[in-house]
């Protein structure tokens, strides 16, 4: 069984370095950096970010549908599970014709940082506006750009949806590109920093710093607000990681502004709800999602030719 994982993973690790990675800041100009110089620390996580930027997996014009999600691995802030919950959700998008990036985001722990609790939304907001300026030479539509978050990259997403500040300005021609999704998918989301929070996260992003002001500023249930994209929602009841009720307090805040909101909580999957081979009804979860993103009309399958 070890020899078949390690195979697999050599696999993927192929297949994602074959892909175009894209750094996302101009060389001399990536905001809240120290001077310290932080090497790219890479394995079956990604331990230290000091090139953010993300992989892209572009689906080829004849099978291309216009849409297209930023995705934003998950791995409590400390490190980014970008295998489990960034290549292989972007090979799913890719086989309906969603064109999908996944997102290497400066993670708050690095020693290269001015300010931790900012970095990883100033990485999320450029990355969004380079998808937006790539839009037509990678065949997207500009109103189909949607973002993906699982466990503590659905923080980010959800962080990314609601916020109203442009903390990635830098003074070139994307500062004034909108770095708005125009949907979110989140799966297991870590969502609030309080009472039911995933504590590895919530000590990552704001370090020692846990007053109660900093922990409602970054709970994100708290700030929702009715220009935040309709969303969808995956969490297992038995999740033993991030408490189920992240998201029930995430959805009735969304019911209140008004947000186009679609909630599904299964019953089993705990922390680790994959593509294939969960157990019983969270099996649909990913027919759900193409049902909900057609329904939406931010996906529209391109015909078999």
């Amino acid at each position: 069984m070890k020899k078949i994982i390690v195979i697999a993973f050599i696999i993927i690790s192929f297949q994602l370095h074959a892909q175009q990675f894209i750094p996302i800041w101009p060389n001399g100009k990536k905001p809240n950096f120290n001077g310290v110089i932080v090497q790219d620390s890479i394995t079956n996580r990604v331990w230290k970010v000091g090139t953010p930027g993300f992989y892209a997996f572009i689906v080829q014009p004849e099978e291309n549908s216009g849409t297209a999600v930023l995705i934003c691995p998950g791995g409590g802030y400390e490190r980014l599970a970008y295998l489990q919950s960034g290549v292989s959700l972007a090979k799913w998008y890719n086989s309906h014709g969603i064109s999908a990036f996944v997102l290497n985001y400066r993670l708050p722990n690095q020693p290269d940082l001015v300010n931790r609790k900012i970095v990883p939304l100033q990485d999320a907001q450029r990355a969004m506006k380079v998808i937006r300026t790539h839009a037509a030479e990678w065949n997207i539509q500009t109103d189909k750009i949607g973002v993906m978050g699982i466990s503590a990259g659905g923080h980010l997403a959800s962080w990314l949806s609601e916020s109203q500040e442009d903390v990635s300005v830098i003074k070139d021609a994307l500062d004034t590109v909108s770095y708005h999704p125009n949907f979110m998918v989140l799966l297991s989301p870590v969502i609030s920093l309080g009472k039911y929070t995933h504590l590895g996260s919530r000590n990552n992003l704001l370090g020692a710093d846990t007053t109660k002001a900093e922990i409602e500023k970054y709970s994100n249930e708290l700030h929702v607000n009715p220009k935040v994209p309709p969303t969808f929602i995956v969490h297992a009841y038995n999740d033993p990681a991030v408490n189920v009720r992240n998201s029930l307090m995430l959805y009735n805040a969304l019911v209140e502004n008004n947000v186009n909101a679609s909630l599904h909580i299964f019953p089993q999957g705990g922390h680790g709800i994959r593509l294939y081979d969960n157990p019983g009804s969270t099996e649909l979860w990913t027919n759900l999602l193409e049902a909900w993103l057609k329904e939406m009309n931010f996906f529209t399958p391109v015909p078999f030719k």
